[in-house]
């Protein structure tokens, strides 16, 4: 199934199915796609998921010392360019199950005043194996996503308020107008509305491996 990478496409999809939340999982290098587009005079998608509405970025790294210095950097490019680390999760994903470098450690203590919250995400091969199967997730593992989501839904409250307003609602796609017939066609009936305000939470990654 080819998926779209427009992130105003992704909120449409959103709002057509009524969901509360959503998780978009991206690919694209942040750093690399902010200066492309600083560049190229365009928006980015980058900046695309951070200006839908009820957006909570979550940069997820991997925690290593090479990651370390990927995220720092994709940290400054995003402060030279405005957008609201405040607004912003960081998830450090361990690649074993040793403790973290001190180049590690030392970073997260830096990004956990800059950002809204650094939460450590334990190395679990179940995630490779089984994708998110919760039986077969460590504990450990199973606490972190937890902790991850409450960052996201604190840094959604601080930002917008408790309970979170109605997000607004995509505007429906319309057909190209079609030539007048010379018969009159019936009136056609009328197309269903989207539920709800929907709350969107994006999630552009980091290429930091």
């Amino acid at each position: 199934m080819e998926l779209p990478e427009d992130p105003a496409a992704w909120y449409q999809l959103a709002a057509i199915g009524g969901w509360q939340a959503v998780v978009a999982d991206t690919v694209h290098p942040l750093a690399h796609d902010l200066l492309a587009a600083r560049c190229a005079g365009t928006t980015g998608r980058t900046r695309g998921w951070y200006d839908l509405p009820f957006s909570v970025p979550v940069l997820c790294a991997a925690a290593t010392a090479q990651g370390m210095r990927s995220l720092q950097q994709a940290v400054m490019v995003l402060h030279a360019e405005g957008l609201p680390l405040r607004r912003t999760v960081v998830a450090l994903v361990a690649t074993g199950d040793a403790r973290p470098p001190v180049a590690v450690r030392a970073g997260a203590a830096m990004l956990t005043s800059r950002t809204a919250a650094v939460v450590q995400v334990p190395h679990d091969p179940h995630v490779h194996a089984d994708s998110l199967a919760a039986a077969r997730l460590r504990p450990r593992t199973l606490q972190a996503g937890a902790r991850l989501a409450e960052a996201v839904l604190a840094t959604a409250h601080a930002a917008w308020g408790c309970p979170l307003p109605d997000a607004p609602q995509a505007a429906p796609a319309t057909s190209a107008p079609r030539p007048a017939s010379a018969i009159p066609a019936p009136a056609a009936a009328g197309s269903a509305s989207a539920g709800s305000g929907t709350h969107v939470f994006a999630t552009p990654a980091v290429t930091a491996s």
